[in-house]
């Protein structure tokens, strides 16, 4: 489907907006069980300029960080099915994804179909922007120190994509872009929360970098808060 095709077909959905006094919400949290991976650290040294970026401060890999309340943080929750077709409004505000100290910052985002995402390098090194979507059109770009930033936007939902750097092979991030707006990512709580859920029967689903995928069924009615807990591990 082209881009105008699929502009088409969003036309057509509904635009009635959903009442905020009929609607629910889903939290919970993402557990972590079984012993805490020890993760790998980041050896800078084949540039010495991100070397110093962290005054040779050890800087360990995010595949997995689990938070000390024994959650798992970098999580994407989101609704995986059941949501009304309807053309949701697309936040003004900007994702932005940092490039500091030769890191990826934050390792794991998401945003909205057609969102801003600016990409900034705050690091004084050239970087070289991989952004690996299948589904959109993916894109390698160099990125100068401290330099004008990128702005991508995503017509397609793509659950989820890897994001590289050619120049640093250590960094890597993780980029979802969903069509609606019922969607977080796990932080140093390792918790979600889901707001302003229309009644209905939903799949929500848990995406890990390393663990996977786990689905859960849940059905919701208005003024109704459910709780869940996905949990990863063992």
């Amino acid at each position: 489907m082209t881009a105008a095709s699929l502009l088409g077909a969003v036309g057509l959905l509904s635009t009635a907006a959903v009442d905020p006094n009929a609607t629910g919400e889903i939290r919970g949290s993402v557990r972590f069980h079984g012993p805490r991976p020890a993760m790998k650290v980041i050896d800078f040294s084949s540039n010495p300029q991100c070397e110093r970026e962290h005054h040779k401060k050890q800087v360990r890999e995010e595949t997995v960080i689990v938070n000390p309340n024994g959650t798992l943080r970098n999580t994407l929750v989101w609704l995986k099915a059941g949501v009304p077709q309807r053309h949701w409004e697309t936040p003004f505000s900007t994702v932005t994804l940092t490039q500091a100290g030769c890191v990826y910052q934050p390792h794991v985002l998401a945003l909205m179909t057609n969102q801003d995402l600016e990409i900034r390098n705050e690091d004084p090194v050239n970087h070289n922007v991989h952004m690996e979507s299948t589904v959109n059109l993916g894109s390698s770009e160099i990125e100068f120190p401290r330099g004008e930033s990128l702005h991508k936007r995503y017509l397609r939902q793509e659950v989820w994509f890897p994001v590289g750097c050619s120049v640093h092979p250590w960094m890597h991030a993780y980029v979802a872009v969903i069509a609606h707006p019922f969607f977080a990512v796990t932080g140093p709580d390792g918790s979600f929360d889901l707001k302003g859920v229309p009644p209905g029967e939903y799949t929500v689903e848990a995406v890990h970098e390393k663990y996977g995928r786990k689905e859960q069924h849940v059905t919701v009615q208005p003024h109704q808060v459910k709780s869940m807990e996905f949990a990863y591990g063992g």
